[in-house]
């Protein structure tokens, strides 16, 4: 199995080494947590493993487990791949003059020859290794720093603004939007942030009483504190900083993993919704991003922090883990493609019908490669 990070990098220009440095090593932890998700449960279901690598090209360095597999570091470091017994290559095609020339024993131990549910779990395991190390991130930064929340409590409302025009005033307390509840700010920004456009029923609390206001966020171009540009949708209020109104709640270990995984669903939530609206014409195309964004906002946010560059860590396996699970011929979704199909149909596809599958998702994460680096270097250029 091999997982493909999409685009290239170049000259960050500002201090390089800011920038790769972290960038090497949330790549190298995400790389190396969905490449043992393959490996895992490729032993636990009898596949011999060739090879376990971190990044591609030549080897740097390496060594052999007592079970004959190579675990080691390529020079280019954007990815990584698990080869089984029986693959022609690190996207687990087959080779069939090898499988051909194999005895009953090493047939057995083939990857290719496994049965279609096992083959599924080897491929699904590298996407979930990426949603569960998200998920065990996201808990840890709870256990330790408590969940900081700040009630859902407007300080300010803009003159102009989708929150004036629905009637929005200083003291009001959201409580609803659409029927599900709100109980922190961080709540309603996560909604009203993807909800451009949409009309929503506000339910606040003011003097006492329940209101339901009716606001259409507006779509703006909001810039983060390193100069990013960001569009996301706004009604145009302020959060009260009140001491009554910011708390920070302990939270004990099992409580954290709900949080972690409320967490990385609205990662997923968010992605897919991004990528629905790039379809439907709502979204810009151009926030998509390869390795040299992820490069330049990795070297920011770890002059903001360990912590943060953690956090970045988990947000990143979640997008890899749910890229991965697309269902383009040669990432992990194109494999599971054909292997339902084959379960579907009682046999697999033909060879020729996968070959041309493999051309046809070589040829659109190509096609993504050059878009997002294109997206890249015209993002550093404008910044």
């Amino acid at each position: 199995m091999s997982f493909n990070v999409i685009g290239g990098l170049s000259a960050l220009g500002g201090g390089i080494v800011g920038y790769v440095v972290p960038f090497l090593f949330v790549l190298t932890i995400v790389v190396f947590f969905h490449e043992f998700g393959h490996f895992l449960i490729a032993r636990l279901c009898g596949v011999r493993v060739l090879a376990f690598s971190i990044g591609f090209g030549p080897e740097l360095f390496g060594f052999y487990d007592r079970h004959g597999t190579r675990w080691k570091v390529a020079a280019v470091p954007l990815g990584g791949y698990v080869k089984f017994f029986g693959d022609d290559n690190a996207a687990s095609v087959p080779d069939r003059d090898a499988l051909a020339a194999m005895n009953e024993k090493e047939k057995g131990e083939s990857f290719i020859n496994k049965p279609v549910a096992a083959r599924a779990a080897v491929v699904a395991a590298g996407p979930i290794a990426n949603f569960i190390l998200a998920i065990l991130i996201f808990a840890g930064i709870f256990t330790l720093y408590g969940k900081q929340m700040a009630t859902a409590r407007v300080d300010a409302v803009q003159a102009d603004s989708p929150a004036a025009a629905a009637g929005f005033k200083a003291g009001d307390l959201v409580v609803a939007i659409d029927g599900d509840k709100i109980s922190s700010f961080g709540d309603m920004q996560r909604i009203v942030s993807t909800s451009a456009g949409e009309a929503l029923k506000i339910e606040v609390e003011r003097n006492g009483k329940d209101i339901v206001l009716n606001a259409t966020p507006a779509l703006k171009e909001i810039k983060d504190n390193f100069g990013n540009v960001h569009r996301m949708g706004v009604l145009g209020i302020s959060r009260s900083m009140a001491p009554g109104d910011i708390k920070t709640e302990r939270v004990n270990p099992v409580y954290a993993v709900g949080l972690g995984a409320k967490e990385t669903w609205f990662v997923i939530d968010r992605t897919l919704s991004y990528i629905g609206g790039v379809f439907a014409g709502r979204e810009a195309a151009d926030q998509l991003g390869g390795p040299i964004r992820i490069a330049q906002v990795s070297g920011e946010v770890a002059s903001v922090g360990f912590v943060a560059l953690i956090h970045l860590t988990a947000v990143l396996s979640v997008s890899i883990g749910l890229l991965n699970l697309f269902p383009i011929p040669l990432l992990d979704g194109g494999h599971l493609l054909f292997y339902g199909i084959e379960a579907a149909r009682g046999r697999p596809l033909s060879e020729r019908a996968q070959e041309v599958g493999f051309r046809i998702g070589l040829a659109i994460v190509v096609m993504l490669m050059i878009f997002a680096t294109f997206n890249d270097i015209l993002h550093l250029a404008t910044s």
